[in-house]
């Protein structure tokens, strides 16, 4: 048996349904966090184990940047932090280790973001919860299938693969496309935020 070959053979198969599903609601947030990031706001982004690596994956992107340069963008990866993912988890329980760094992080009109493959890890659910509490917009990358944190966020999106190894691949495509669509409007928003700010100015 070729490993590498019915590697490949399961991602080829998820690719149609993926683009399927994924096309229109990731140009879609694209949009809408180059529109809040671009304008000052934030966006917290959590996962366990390998959907924690891609969490800071992401807010790596858009701290640093993707391709050509532009201003870095405020984005925060809830994993990374030792001291206060420890403290939270010894004083109040592993399942609000995001949570709380939610209600810590998270104003009125951010964004969180949450990685998981099987959409049923009890601390990314708390977080959504948590997410609702304070105003902040939710959204879930999850596998196949109805899940307890598709159901948490606001919006969700199912990445149609049954193997947990494809769907983090989809994730990792999902954050890069996300990231090039952000890139992409950033410009626009920048622009329309600097003509605000000089009317400001002007009618002051």
């Amino acid at each position: 048996m070729d490993l590498l070959d019915s590697h490949l053979r399961g991602m080829a198969a998820a690719l149609g349904p993926f683009r399927a599903v994924a096309s229109e609601r990731l140009a879609r947030w694209g949009a809408q966090l180059a529109g809040h990031l671009g304008t000052g706001g934030r966006l917290l982004v959590a996962g366990n184990g390998g959907s924690a690596a891609e969490a800071q994956h992401l807010a790596a992107e858009l701290v640093g940047r993707l391709r050509g340069e532009r201003i870095p963008l405020s984005a925060i990866a809830l994993t990374p932090e030792s001291c206060a993912v420890t403290a939270i988890s010894n004083d109040y329980g592993y399942d609000e280790v995001f949570a709380r760094q939610v209600r810590a992080h998270g104003r009125p009109g951010d964004v969180l973001i949450l990685l998981s493959t099987s959409g049923r890890s009890p601390n990314l659910v708390r977080a959504a919860r948590a997410a609702r509490e304070v105003g902040v917009r939710s959204w879930a990358m999850v596998g196949d299938g109805p899940s307890p944190l598709a159901e948490a966020c606001d919006e969700v999106l199912c990445c149609p693969a049954g193997d947990s190894q494809v769907v983090q691949e989809l994730h990792l495509i999902a954050v890069h496309v996300m990231c090039e669509y952000v890139d992409a409007h950033l410009p626009g928003v920048l622009a329309q935020a600097g003509s605000g700010r000089r009317e400001a100015v002007l009618v002051s």
